[in-house]
């Protein structure tokens, strides 16, 4: 358990003022649970005439669905939250933003990819900014300014950071996640609330989405990929060790995506070479439902044959993966993994083709091995490649040549450029 203040300020409310200010509809789609809610209450609050709508009332839920063009119908802002609830009023918004372009119109929040749904009016998409919500990062958790991003691509490999945290410090913020009712609770109270949210997951969520005859066909393909997180993610394979057919295990993980359980990490090439394998890998957005759908607590992943490995690789690519919303840098993520099983956990990727490599190591030192990976990259690259950074649960910054680095593993919540 963690003592939080009253109120943890989000990186993404500085994103949606800024974009309410010249866009008309603005989308803040996350997962259930990772503060939506409060969020655009934040960000609307200071604006003069704003309504805002519960779709989880359910006399609004029935007036949202019995008048879908009156129930939008407003002269300010209006915040309508879990739109997915109701797809049928984006057609009545669209029509009402085409009436009158000012921007801030509209402020929606989805717990599902609303941008997936079949009754999508086509052309919103172009009036419409979606900005995604996380579960809490490590920096907004422990006060740190959450821009590893941003310091890796200006410094390259002159960034310098010690650290007092040890192997058993990371696995216990592995456990515990980001997901704000996660980190207030001591263990016990969190495997309810872990339990509780799944559930509540498959059985509303998903079933928002599409019809899903064997629930119990879900959670236990949610286990098989827990116990593959990091993993390739070959649909085949894993048809085969769950017994789903393929189309179908197909159809579960799109929708498991949808509802911001998984991510799929793509595969980067150069382009110059045919040796780079093209399949994504597999991350949970939240490393504490990955945790739990293992079972193990931060004692157990810390053991041999734990799997503190894939859940702390786990960790850093989703906290990179939140930083990428906010950093000054406009990467893209990706892993590398070649036909001769060379690998890199991260690779970020500018527009103009610099490349920063990272690397996670579960150990308190860094071997020789730990560090093919990235050099296959830095020679593959030459200039382009800007640092190859691996991060391990030692205490100090350890220099492996020309433009490669080790670092603790909390660099990534607290360098700033």
């Amino acid at each position: 358990m963690v003592e939080l203040p009253g109120l943890i300020p989000r990186r993404a409310e500085a994103l949606v003022r800024e974009a309410l200010s010249d866009t008309r509809i603005v989308l803040v789609n996350g997962a259930r649970q990772a503060g939506k809610s409060t969020l655009t209450r934040l960000a609307a609050g200071d604006r003069a005439g704003t309504v805002n709508r519960l779709l989880d009332d359910p006399a609004t839920l029935r007036a949202a669905r019995d008048d879908p063009t009156g129930f939008v119908e407003h002269d300010g802002l209006m915040v309508i939250d879990e739109i997915q609830l109701v797809p049928e009023l984006l057609r009545p918004i669209k029509v009402r933003v085409d009436l009158d372009p000012a921007p801030g119109r509209f402020l929606l929040t989805g717990s599902s990819r609303v941008l997936a749904l079949r009754t999508l009016p086509d052309a919103l998409p172009g009036r419409m900014e979606v900005i995604e919500l996380w579960p809490f990062s490590q920096g907004e958790i422990s006060g740190g300014p959450d821009r590893f991003v941003d310091a890796a691509f200006r410094h390259g490999p002159t960034i310098d950071h010690s650290s007092a945290l040890r192997r058993r410090d990371y696995l216990e913020r592995a456990v515990v996640g980001g997901f704000p009712e996660a980190v207030r609770r001591a263990p016990r109270r969190r495997t309810a609330f872990f339990d509780s949210y799944l559930s509540t997951l498959i059985e509303r969520d998903v079933l928002e989405l599409a019809s899903i005859e064997r629930h119990g066909d879900l959670l236990k393909l949610l286990g098989l990929l827990a116990g593959r997180t990091g993993g390739l993610l070959v649909p085949a394979a894993v048809a085969n060790q769950s017994g789903i057919p393929r189309t179908t295990l197909v159809r579960y993980l799109e929708l498991l995506s949808s509802v911001f359980l998984i991510k799929s990490v793509p595969a980067w090439s150069s382009g110059q070479t045919q040796r780079a394998v093209g399949t994504p890998k597999l991350a949970f957005v939240d490393t504490g439902i990955a945790a739990h759908l293992v079972g193990q607590d931060a004692a157990r992943l810390g053991e041999p044959g734990g799997a503190a490995g894939p859940m702390l690789e786990n960790l850093v690519v989703m906290e990179l993966a939140r930083q990428l919303t906010w950093s000054d840098e406009r990467a893209r993520l990706f892993h590398y993994r070649t036909k001769d099983k060379l690998e890199v956990d991260a690779v970020l990727e500018t527009p103009d083709g610099r490349v920063v490599g990272v690397e996670v190591k579960a150990g308190a030192t860094v071997r020789t091995e730990d560090l093919r990976g990235l050099r296959n990259l830095a020679n593959l690259l030459g200039d382009r490649f800007v640092a190859g950074i691996v991060l391990y649960t030692g205490a100090q910054t350890l220099p492996f040549g020309a433009k490669i680095r080790a670092l603790p593993l909390d660099a990534v919540w607290h360098l700033a450029p």
